[in-house]
């Protein structure tokens, strides 16, 4: 059987536990004092505040290499030591290492097919500041989209008295050149070949490096470092809203393809005689299990957006059984599509994010009668099919871990630069 959940929040030790140091055997002692650093402060960053003791625990370090290494990012500004509590409150008898979220700052932003979205998060995953705005795809060409980006970004860096940046990530509804930061095509947008990371540099002034990722892979790193996912080392992501996308994780790693693309599992194809899709194929499992296929199966009009679809939850609620049978039938396509990726990747958790978290508790019964019924034989271990604890903010957030990769992988050197 699966294991459903709603919601809850998750906790970071199954992260704490999977970080670990590099052994000195045949590696120089300057790589090794590298991988330290940055194995502590990943650790750190992922599953918080901790006493010296439980870094000495969860790294496998030793007591003396930790606390140079501790003094070591401190002097650097990049963690805090506090005396008490991470809060400062009293009564905790030793002292506590966090993440300097106050002074190591990325830049987030999200471009979704009907909203935009910029944060500044701060080492740790702490957000400090956030916007999020309507922004309707049919009104807005790729220059006015690049200046009201600017706009948001001047507002947040503002609010945090435009502290130097570490890095900027992107997250896109569409494929990405992740070598060249361009958008390759983003068909609910229909943007091809658009430079998306030298654009936001210009309009945004900005000099720090910049990462551009399909929404999905940013979304299924957020789940996996701070959500329904955390522990996970395989793990998929399916966000639905107008087109669907997702991210794959196989052992630990986000699956990115040769050229950045892989991870377009709404364009998979799952019904030779269904909808022209907007990438220019037919019968895309987008085309079932979209915002839009919903809409359609309920009696409304298909580009009926937000208040459409809030419509539908309403119907669902009262337990309209015109809406919940729809629902039954958008759930058994979900099926076919999951149980072809259970199969092909043998993941230990799915999540269901945007619009889909939200349609969950009424698809959730049709989806596993329809993964059961197609899954291999001896797929029968355990594996959840979940909803997102992130919320709408999976991709927003996972551009933020994209945009502190570098500064983890190599603590001292990224800072200095």
């Amino acid at each position: 059987m699966f294991e459903h959940a709603m919601s809850g929040s998750a906790t970071n030790s199954g992260l704490k536990t999977s970080l670990r140091h590099v052994s000195a055997g045949g590696v120089r002692s300057e790589s090794v004092r590298t991988a330290n650093l940055s194995t502590l402060l990943q650790c750190l960053h992922f599953a918080g505040p901790a006493t010296r003791s439980e870094l000495v625990e969860e790294t496998g370090l030793t007591r003396s290499s930790v606390a140079a290494l501790v003094g070591e990012l401190e002097e650097a500004g990049l963690v805090v030591e506090h005396a008490g509590s991470p809060d400062g409150s009293p009564g905790r008898p030793s002292p506590t290492v966090s993440a300097n979220s106050s002074q190591n700052l990325v830049l987030a932003i999200e471009i979704a097919v009907d909203d935009l979205a910029v944060a500044i998060v701060g080492l740790g995953g702490k957000v400090l500041h956030r916007i999020r705005v309507d922004h309707p795809r049919d009104l807005s060409t790729i220059d006015e989209t690049i200046a009201d980006v600017a706009e948001l970004v001047a507002k947040v860096r503002s609010a945090t008295k435009n502290t130097p940046l570490l890095g900027v990530g992107v997250a896109i509804v569409g494929l990405v050149h992740r070598t060249t930061n361009t958008v390759v095509v983003a068909p609910n947008l229909r943007w091809n070949e658009v430079p998306l990371g030298n654009l936001i540099r210009d309009a945004c002034s900005l000099s720090v490096p910049i990462t551009v990722a399909n929404d999905g892979n940013a979304g299924v790193l957020a789940e996996s470092r701070r959500g329904a996912a955390v522990g996970q080392k395989n793990v998929i992501f399916l966000s639905g809203e107008v087109g669907v996308g997702g991210g794959i994780i196989v052992d630990g790693q986000v699956i990115n393809g040769q050229g950045g693309f892989a991870g377009e599992i709404g364009h998979m194809p799952v019904n030779p005689e269904g909808l022209d899709c907007g990438c220019g194929a037919r019968g895309c499992w987008e085309t079932e299990i979209g915002e839009g296929a919903l809409l359609r199966r309920t009696g409304r009009m298909a580009d009926g957006g937000r208040a459409a679809l809030n419509s539908v939850l309403d119907s669902a609620a009262a337990e309209d059984p015109n809406v919940l049978r729809a629902l039954a039938r958008q759930g058994e396509w979900i099926g076919i599509g999951l149980a072809g990726l259970i199969n092909l990747f043998d993941p230990g958790m799915v999540v269901l994010g945007g619009t889909l978290r939200r349609v969950y508790p009424y698809v959730i019964d049709s989806v596993n009668e329809v993964v059961v019924g197609r899954r291999l034989s001896g797929r029968e271990a355990r594996m959840s099919i979940v909803a997102s604890t992130v919320g709408e903010d999976a991709s927003l957030l996972g551009a933020a871990e994209l945009a502190f990769q570098s500064l983890l992988a190599n603590p001292l050197t990224v800072h200095r630069a």
